[in-house]
């Protein structure tokens, strides 16, 4: 049976096809708004790149995560979630337009205006840190440490397919304990580098932590929309059964819960501490219209999810729990623009057309290189030591 999918690839060329399309027009009118408008275009554009490299980092991490663990729901998603992180080359280069905009986007990167003494203050006690040198340089390391990761771990990957040696899976997941920690690092200090220091004046001890399960929670709802459009191909359409799609869903349901005590606990840490350096961020979100946005994310980012993900059948349901994985991922670009939207627009509420056209933009070019990548291999790691597990259990 496994020998039937060694050649087999997955017919994603009107996928690609479109998102190339959407990715290249997007983009297209979005440098239109770039000459009128620079300043909100490489803001727009921050949002878009943090929502992409969000869900890559996701897709990363629990990669890492089922090479540890093992289950036959991480044998069916393993080549997308590879697929995803090979795409950390592109990442690389769509950050150039977020370092040639740094000034723009940054307070602590351009000039300080007038009559904003506590800002320049903020700005002075973290010069170490807040210059720009340094945050490139931060960047450089960031990215160094996911491709070689990656890298890595796709090469190994990829000479288990050829060889089917027992060794090479044993490497995989010696690498990945370590590759957990550094991801843990990388991204608490990313999330710090590329939003936190939007306002240089506030700090929170839970943003890392608060980024990391929404890039899990991201990349887990992506991984279910990509397995439900392979499902109707072949040769995924002779594998995925609803038991996978049951363990899916519950891992998107824990990944939400994850999510969802991590906000929490940085909005009572906030609430309960009460300092004045600490508060003006929700003031901000709490106290001006943006709190409807803060009511949505409520509503239908995770009461709705949380409730609908707690029915079995819905789990099972290909086209349903698609449709939530979808949905969820729509939240998670709204849960971003929640958490970096009052400093983008200077702290009134305010939603530019860019910040809708850029992000689609990148979504749609990262979309298009995602697919070139999961058309490369196998869909399945055919020579995996318990591959036989994904037939066995089903009654292949």
């Amino acid at each position: 049976m496994i020998e039937g999918f060694e050649s087999a690839r997955p017919d994603l060329e009107v996928f690609r096809r479109n998102a190339l399309i959407v990715g290249v027009v997007a983009l297209a009118i979005g440098l239109i708004g770039a000459f009128l408008n620079p300043a909100q275009f490489f803001r727009s554009y921050l949002l878009g790149f943090l929502f992409c490299i969000g869900v890559t980092l996701g897709c990363f991490a629990i990669l890492m995560l089922q090479h540890m663990s093992g289950g036959v729901w991480g044998l069916v998603t393993r080549r997308v979630l590879e697929s995803a992180t090979r795409t950390f080359p592109l990442l690389a280069l769509l950050f150039v337009p977020v370092a040639a905009g740094t000034r723009l986007i940054f307070p602590w990167a351009g000039e300080v205006q007038a009559g904003q003494e506590a800002l320049a203050r903020a700005i002075a006690q973290k010069h170490i840190s807040l210059n720009l040198p340094f945050f490139l340089v931060r960047t450089v390391i960031y990215f160094l440490v996911w491709i070689g990761l990656s890298l890595a771990l796709n090469r190994w990957s990829e000479q288990q397919d050829r060889t089917g040696e027992r060794s090479l899976t044993r490497k995989i997941q010696g690498a990945s304990g370590p590759g957990l920690v550094l991801y843990g690092l990388t991204v608490t200090f990313a999330s710090v580098d590329w939003a936190m220091s939007l306002d240089p004046q506030w700090f929170s001890t839970m943003y890392g932590m608060l980024f990391m399960g929404g890039q899990g929670l991201g990349a887990m709802a992506f991984v279910i929309a990509i397995m439900v459009l392979l499902a109707g191909r072949k040769p995924m359409n002779q594998v995925l059964q609803p038991q996978h799609l049951h363990d899916l869903g519950k891992l998107m349901l824990a990944f939400l819960m994850i999510w969802a005590y991590f906000a929490f606990s940085q909005f009572l840490i906030i609430w309960a501490g009460n300092l004045p350096e600490e508060i003006p961020w929700y003031v901000r979100r709490l106290q001006s219209s943006w709190k409807w946005i803060g009511m949505l994310l409520i509503l239908l980012h995770f009461v709705l999810p949380f409730v609908l993900l707690l029915s079995r059948d819905l789990k099972r349901n290909a086209r349903l729990l698609s449709t939530l994985a979808v949905g969820v991922i729509v939240m998670r670009f709204v849960d971003l623009f929640w958490l970096t939207g009052p400093e983008l627009h200077g702290g009134t509420f305010a939603v530019s057309w860019l910040d809708i056209v850029v992000p689609l933009g990148l979504g749609g070019i990262w979309l298009w290189f995602f697919a070139t990548q999961l058309k490369t291999r196998p869909l399945l790691p055919i020579r995996d030591p318990y591959i036989e597990d994904v037939f066995v259990s089903h009654g292949h």
